[in-house]
């Protein structure tokens, strides 16, 4: 039996949790749910999923009682961004994100539109946040293949401001970016890491990663962990060994 600071202690760090539904069809998504929620209750969809869905998708986890992320990295014009703003904010999501690279009026205008479209509807308004830099990317590919001179820290931390200024509620960023946007964008500000790897797993494709303990240990809010989980033989025992791992258990 676990006592009861560890029992809290554990509830709260699957609170941090955002577990990656990158999967093919509904019915991968939806087992993938009933073996780890509870304890892990918020779940991320992205373009995968929802390319072989569609909206339904979220419809369905929402009856499941989670909560929904949609990962779309919306980057367009202003108009084009704030009305599929108002259309996911319709579908009842609870976080949804936009390319920072998009300028203040396209976050601005997401930003307002889906605090409307919430009003109206009488819903909650969905946390929005904003995409820095992409946890594949290292600073040689963000100045050879994309232009950028400065420091990858620097274009990270003047993203997240340009997206606190603007009125979002946090931004995605890299873990090892965390602690300087908590350092200068406060404390209110939330932090969505991917590129998370627990002790035990393998980096993959991304290269500016940490462990889930050293992410939120740097200023993190929530840790988007996809493939440690989906890939595990036992996805429910890969999220005890996480949270084993953030508990220090």
């Amino acid at each position: 039996m676990l006592g009861e600071g560890t029992k809290m202690e554990r509830e709260e760090a699957a609170e941090k949790i955002i577990a990656a539904l990158d999967v093919d069809t509904e019915e991968e998504a939806y087992a993938l749910v009933k073996q780890i929620y509870p304890p892990v209750s918020f779940f991320k969809v992205g373009m995968r999923l929802y390319a072989a869905c569609g909206p339904k998708i979220i419809t369905g986890l929402k009856k499941l009682g989670v909560r929904v992320f949609l990962d779309l990295k919306f980057h367009d014009i202003p108009n084009t961004v704030a009305s599929t703003a108002e259309v996911v904010t319709s579908y009842g999501v609870d976080m949804f994100n936009l390319h920072l690279s998009g300028g203040s009026q396209m976050i601005r205008a997401a930003v307002d539109a889906s605090a409307e479209a919430a009003r109206k509807r009488g819903i909650p308004a969905p946390l929005v946040i904003g995409v820095t830099v992409l946890t594949s990317f290292d600073e040689k590919a963000l100045r050879e293949e994309v232009g950028v001179e400065k420091k990858l820290e620097q274009h990270v931390l003047n993203l997240s401001l340009l997206g606190l200024e603007n009125g979002l509620n946090g931004v995605v960023a890299s873990p090892r970016e965390a602690e300087i946007i908590r350092k200068e964008c406060g404390d209110d500000f939330l932090i969505v890491t991917p590129g998370i790897r627990p002790l035990w797993s393998v980096p993959d494709d991304q290269r500016r990663v940490l462990s889930p303990r050293q992410a939120i240990a740097a200023g993190a809010s929530y840790l988007v962990i996809g493939r440690p989980i989906i890939r595990h033989q036992s996805p429910r025992e890969a999220v005890e060994k996480i949270l084993a791992e953030l508990t220090g258990g």
